[in-house]
Formats: structure tokens, C-alpha cells, sequence
């Protein structure tokens, strides 16, 4: 007989990714996701329900999520639900069941990472038109408009002469 153990979530991060390692240097990152279910009860009222979700990465792929995953993040898990059982120090039998991820894809879009502001690579590459360009132009903008006209007039300057040319 066939059986099958699978588990995809899409939900938000809860919390920033805790790395570890094992005894024999094995990477293990561990992480909380939420999802949440909407449905309209017999009343016509909406209800919500969050759930919890706890899940573990290994290895290359943990070393990734607590390089790149930050608490509020957007993402999809594959993996395979699995639980854990052991004996608390007060004696007392714990267990925890959670997503052993697989697979895992970053839903939240490059520029909503939590940043003060645009790098000056994420600024537009072609430039508004002169007459578009109104109170839109921040300092930042015209710095790097400033350096490409500087870098312009120094371009002008250096003619390539051809008896120059080694060949």
C-alpha cells in the first residue's frame, strides 16, 4: 500500500529564523510560520482562524533561510510533517509536530524587504523624460544624474586617437 507525507503552506514568517548546529556540524535552522483560514460562518458573519506552523530546515537549505528569511516575510514550504518526542527535563513527555522543509520559494517581492530606502541599484535604469521630471527628482535621484553628467563631459574629453591604437 501506498502512503504519501507531504505538507505546503503559504504563509507569513513569525519570527526571525533561529540557526544551530548539531554535535557533528550539521546546520539546523528552525522557524515559525502563520497561515490563516477565512470562512463565513451559518450567520453570515466572516471568522478568521490563524494557525501556527513550526518548521525546520537542514543543512545547505537552513544555511539560506537564516541568510535570506527575516520575521514578516511572505513564503511557500514543501516539506514533510514529522513529530518529535522526548522527555523534558522536569520529567514530563513533550512532543512537537513540524514541517521538515524540502523546498521553500520567497513570496514577499524584492523591494518590501524592510530597508530605509532604495539602493542605488534598485533606482530606475532609464531616466523620466526632462518634462516629466517635476518635484518627483529626490536628492538621491539627482546625485546620480549629477555623477552621469560628470562621467559624460570626462568621456568627451578622452578622444580615442587612432595612431594610438597598438595594432
Amino acid at each position: 500500500m501506498y502512503s504519501l507525507n507531504r505538507a505546503q503552506i503559504i504563509g507569513n514568517v513569525t519570527r526571525d529564523p533561529e540557526m544551530r548546529y548539531t554535535p557533528n556540524g550539521q546546520a539546523v535552522c528552525s522557524l515559525g510560520v502563520a497561515t490563516n483560514r477565512r470562512w463565513r460562518d451559518k450567520d453570515g458573519n466572516n471568522q478568521e482562524q490563524t494557525e501556527f506552523h513550526n518548521v525546520v530546515a537542514w543543512g545547505k537549505l537552513a544555511e539560506i533561510i537564516n541568510q535570506y528569511v527575516k520575521k514578516g516575510n511572505k513564503i511557500y514550504v514543501e516539506g514533510r510533517l514529522q513529530t518529535r518526542q522526548w522527555e523534558a527535563q522536569d520529567g514530563s513527555k513533550r512532543s512537537r509536530t513540524e514541517i521538515v522543509m524540502e523546498n521553500f520559494v520567497f513570496l514577499t517581492p524584492k523591494g518590501a524587504i524592510t530597508e530605509v530606502g532604495p539602493t542605488e541599484t534598485e533606482i530606475e535604469e532609464f531616466p523620466e523624460p526632462e518634462e516629466e521630471k517635476t518635484e518627483k527628482e529626490t536628492p538621491k535621484t539627482k546625485k546620480i544624474a549629477e555623477k552621469e553628467e560628470k562621467n559624460a563631459e570626462e568621456n568627451e574629453e578622452e578622444e580615442i586617437n587612432l595612431d594610438d591604437i597598438p595594432f
